[in-house]
């Protein structure tokens, strides 16, 4: 059951393999939180995050698969909600960065990001719903970018992808306007430029890193914990009056 003191305690975040989804499992984890920790394929990943939240005292489970396959979005909350006896929180983190031209990205492209980001945000709602709903003020969390909002000389753009956030976050509003009256709170968070892990991909290289740093007001680039702390109050009782918005940790890069 959720713990009426201290919140929310049975929490679903897919992408927490590493960055931004596996530093927010990190900060949530202590005794009395279950979280299931999901990745498409970084099973390696995956268990070391695992591993650290049980050392904190968490029950932990692991599940893998791509959100843009039809299933998997029902099956993470299944497989959630058998392990912990309910859901009280869902965060959409998965997600990635395709910096192709518009208009030479394929159908399919094009396809594959509005399913994968778009779409299975709204799969893993519709999955959820009832266990946020029997629970007492369920929270949805999606993690959207700063691509979806800044086109301008000097930042990198990421046509494709953005586009996919864009609609992410109508969702997000979408959802939050018809949920509001049932007490469950639907927002997003916009990360600017993060530092990457090590051993992981990066849309920056060397050459345009010290470009993109020039182009940020604070200077330099933004953490993955710093992104998990805003995420973190939204899934916090203090957040129980805040739905419907898209808060942005990105340094003062802004639109």
């Amino acid at each position: 059951m959720t713990d009426q003191k201290t919140g929310l305690r049975r929490i679903l975040i897919t992408g927490s393999s590493s960055g931004i989804g596996a530093a927010l499992a990190r900060r949530l984890a202590g005794p009395d939180v279950s979280i299931l920790v999901h990745a498409r394929r970084n099973r390696d990943g995956a268990e070391r995050v695992a591993a650290d939240l049980r050392a904190a005292g968490a029950q932990v489970e692991t599940a893998f698969g791509d959100l843009g396959d039809a299933g998997v979005p029902g099956r993470l909350v299944e497989t959630a909600v058998a392990a912990f006896g309910g859901l009280d929180a869902v965060v959409a983190n998965a997600g990635w960065a395709d910096r192709a031209d518009l208009l030479s990205s394929s159908d399919e492209t094009l396809a594959v990001a509005h399913t994968g980001i778009a779409g299975s945000f709204v799969a893993l709602a519709r999955a959820s719903l009832p266990h946020l709903e029997a629970g007492s003020g369920g929270r949805i969390v999606a993690v959207s970018a700063f691509g979806a909002h800044v086109f301008r000389p000097g930042v990198m753009a990421f046509p494709v992808t953005a586009a996919a956030k864009a609609a992410l976050e109508t969702h997000v509003r979408s959802l939050a306007f018809s949920l509001a009256a049932r007490g469950i709170t639907v927002n997003a968070v916009a990360p600017g430029f993060i530092e990457k892990e090590k051993g992981t991909s990066s849309a920056l290289t060397e050459e345009n890193r010290q470009a993109i740093v020039s182009a940020i007001p604070m200077a330099r680039l933004g953490t993955a914990d710093e992104v998990a702390a805003v995420i973190a109050f939204l899934l916090s009782k203090d957040a129980a009056y805040v739905t419907g918005q898209v808060i942005h940790v990105a340094g003062g890069l802004v639109i």
